[in-house]
């Protein structure tokens, strides 16, 4: 049989219980195999703490029988939220951005938001062209990676009145706010860390990001004001494998084979170089020592166990997703501006 519907023709299934809508279920279809009002279909949708428990689990089974979805663009024209946060991440094969991807879902999914993920392959030109795209969708708030955006990115969030963070950096002059850490800090403290067990021909290996790229330039900064040049620079390209790091220790050792330590722009490299030094016979670290990026859930069980930085990439999310919530609830009466998570020096057997 069907439904006359203002709009089209609803097909219904026949059973026992009810005429349950097949497709295209309406608020009004759920409220008639409910056997309540739409006005109490509504509010068990929106406000279910109203509801009573029995007259909620029968709206709930029949938005599960009808297979009814949620107009979410009626709502936002009704309360001017699109009810969408974009975060947009240089890559999700990096598990340090899965962390924050999965915080920043949990604690806006818990105020009633989704996400919208975008990546950018740590190219700016391909953010830019997300952060156009994105705009046009009128989300509620954006999250982007770093600081560092092209003159026409800044210049549409700027303009754009949308609330937005910039994570996994810190910046004294943000777009709006800012949440992560210093890289050059980064650098020098991984500087200081080798000067102090007596490293001196030290190189570097990184993947061609420009986050990474001022960890090394706040590394050199710091060698060089205790008078200590580096050794050697490998750069290689995206994205990081384990292959890279073995394939990058061996061009290192090519331009410069009496190294004594290797800091490598992550973990991943890291290993590779582990396991480069390895097939070489390279004591680690009598002979080379090695340091990473990440502290990823393998740094401590590789042999020997990696030096590495250890960021919290779970609550960077956290933070971000709520800033921007707090935002969206109280205007700009919200947190600090900028808000340095920090990290930590981990100090394993590779160093």
């Amino acid at each position: 049989m069907t439904i006359k519907n203002d709009q089209f023709d609803l097909r219904v299934l026949r059973t026992a219980n009810a005429d349950i809508p097949v497709s295209g279920a309406t608020l009004a279809d759920v409220a008639k195999v409910a056997g309540v009002s739409p006005i109490t279909v509504s509010r068990a949708l929106n406000q279910p703490q109203l509801v009573r428990p029995n007259t909620l689990a029968r709206v709930q089974q029949a938005v599960q029988q009808t297979g009814y979805v949620k107009n979410m663009m009626a709502g936002a024209l009704a309360s001017n939220r699109s009810k969408l946060v974009s975060l947009v991440i240089p890559s999700i094969a990096t598990p340090i951005f899965a962390e924050m991807v999965e915080a920043v879902t949990d604690t806006l999914t818990q105020a009633g938001y989704q996400l919208l993920l975008g990546l950018s392959r740590y190219e700016p030109w391909r953010e830019e062209v997300l952060v156009e795209t994105i705009l046009s969708r009128r989300p509620d708030g954006i999250i982007v990676t770093g600081t560092l955006h092209t003159d026409n990115t800044r210049r549409r969030l700027e303009l754009s009145g949308v609330p937005v963070v910039e994570a996994w950096d810190m910046a004294s002059s943000p777009i709006d706010m800012v949440v992560g850490f210093s890289h050059e800090e980064v650098g020098q403290a991984t500087a200081r860390h080798l000067l102090e067990r007596g490293y001196r021909r030290i190189a570097i290996l990184a993947v061609n990001d420009p986050r990474g790229a001022r960890r090394n330039q706040g590394l050199q900064a710091e060698l060089a004001r205790h008078g200590v040049a580096v050794a050697a620079v490998q750069l290689m390209p995206l994205p990081t494998t384990l292959q890279l790091g073995r394939e990058g220790l061996a061009q290192l050792l090519a331009q410069a084979s009496e190294l004594d330590a290797v800091v490598c722009s992550s973990d991943t490299l890291a290993h590779g170089v582990l396991t480069e030094a390895v097939s070489r016979g390279l004591d680690v670290p009598g002979q080379v020592a090695v340091i990473g990026f990440g502290d990823l859930n393998f740094a401590a069980h590789t042999y020997p166990p990696l030096s590495t930085i250890h960021v919290d990439g779970r609550n960077i999310g956290t933070v971000a997703a709520q800033l921007l919530l707090d935002r969206l609830d109280g205007g700009n009466q919200v947190r600090p501006r900028v808000i340095d998570t920090g990290f930590e020096l981990i100090h394993r057997t590779s160093t």
